[in-house]
């Protein structure tokens, strides 16, 4: 198997890895560089729990390939916080009770961050379509679109973008 050197910006930190060809990101972040919070879910980009933000945008971690993260910025859960301060999507979360067990809640979150990035006042139907790709099993999906739609608005300090 062919090692590929593959340079990426993973939550604003510089990382260089070597991947194998066909090496899914999901498995790089993992096991690769030690970010265990895209969940492993499906494997075949149904679920949504592995998602993460390439260069701001959603992508399922296990259905992209490691080497095409090449120069781009990479963003997980673990880089919304600021410090010991919890993004206001997480805050929301917790707030409006929309995870339950949990499992669905990374990829929930980089959705709705993905969203809220480019549309900071989203309808109902926005938000329903922004999480589409992403499945839970427990909550019925009421809190989670709540807890989004409880952090947009006009005000940049409600949303704190970074």
């Amino acid at each position: 198997m062919t090692k590929k050197p593959v340079q990426f910006q993973l939550n604003g930190d510089q990382k260089a890895t070597f991947v194998d060809d066909g090496q899914n990101l999901l498995d790089v972040l993992r096991r690769g560089v030690g970010d265990l919070t895209p969940k492993f879910g499906c494997a075949q980009g149904t679920c949504g729990t592995c998602t993460v933000l390439i260069d701001g945008q959603p992508h399922m971690s296990c259905l992209t390939l490691a080497e095409t993260v090449e120069g781009k910025s990479v963003t997980t859960t673990a880089g919304l916080e600021n410090g010991a301060e919890l993004h206001p999507l997480q805050k929301a979360f917790m707030e409006q009770f929309a995870a339950q067990c949990g499992y669905c809640t990374p990829g929930m979150l980089m959705a709705a961050k993905a969203l809220l990035d480019t549309n900071p006042n989203p309808t109902r139907e926005e938000v329903v379509e922004a999480i589409s790709g992403n499945i839970c099993r427990c909550t019925g999906y009421e809190a989670i679109i709540n807890a989004i739609l409880s952090v947009a608005g006009n005000s940049p300090q409600r949303y704190g973008v970074r």
